[in-house]
């Protein structure tokens, strides 16, 4: 895994991660961000970048550097309106066969955008996300504004499901808490997301928290709304 952040303004600076899974030599990028000289000479010492693989619909800023740089073949769902560029070479589904082996894919299958989950089965299972779920063991690599604001706007330091990428993919009247029901049927206890901390271990459990706490936080809303 590679820790970064990303200026979402001129006062905001927060966390970005990116997983590097290697089979045979052959490197896929998940969650792409760019890298410095020093973090780009490491990468290449682990092998060839072959594939970038985007998990989430707003992420994508740093994948056309990435095509450019190594020409790899480039992995996401389709019907994205943030990043419509690089094209797609390989069209994800839970039915895609992955780069690697061991591996599967969960799609959401009602958001208003394409989202999805990589779940790498070696060991106890490790979770890779995008937007949808988070975890905040701490803030590092948040800046001090940023570090001061994330508790008041819904990413308290605990794993969540992110309140704004919810309101943002969540059709109008609907709920996804049967989809991330549908999530909890895999198997893992390790978690990483684009945003945040690694989570080693427990991270089945902190999901499976998250989601009731998520939903009992929306029903009580709509009870006293």
């Amino acid at each position: 895994m590679v820790r970064g952040s990303l200026k979402m303004n001129p006062v905001m600076r927060i966390s970005r991660n990116m997983a590097i899974v290697r089979h045979e030599g052959d490197l896929a990028l998940v969650n792409p961000i760019r890298l410095n000289s020093e973090g780009e000479a490491r990468l290449n010492d682990l092998g060839k970048v072959r594939h970038l693989i985007r998990l989430g619909c707003f992420h994508g800023i740093d994948d056309p550097y990435y095509m450019d740089r190594y020409n790899p073949e480039f992995w996401c769902q389709a019907g994205g309106t943030t990043y419509p560029e690089p094209k797609i070479d390989h069209e994800l589904t839970e039915t895609t066969e992955l780069p690697f082996p061991d591996a599967q894919l969960f799609c959401f299958r009602r958001t208003l955008q394409p989202e999805s989950a990589l779940l790498l089965n070696s060991g106890k299972g490790l979770l890779l996300t995008c937007d949808a779920i988070q975890h905040y063991g701490d803030y590092s690599n948040n800046n001090w504004f940023a570090r001061m604001i994330m508790p008041l706007i819904g990413f308290p330091r605990t794993t969540v499901l992110g309140p704004f990428w919810m309101k943002l993919v969540t059709k109008e009247n609907d709920s996804l808490k049967d989809e991330f029901e549908r999530l909890l049927e895999r198997q893992f206890d390790t978690l990483l997301s684009a945003h945040g901390t690694l989570l080693e271990t427990g991270a089945h459990v902190a999901v499976t928290a998250a989601v009731e706490r998520a939903y009992k936080n929306k029903v009580s809303q709509e009870a006293t709304g």
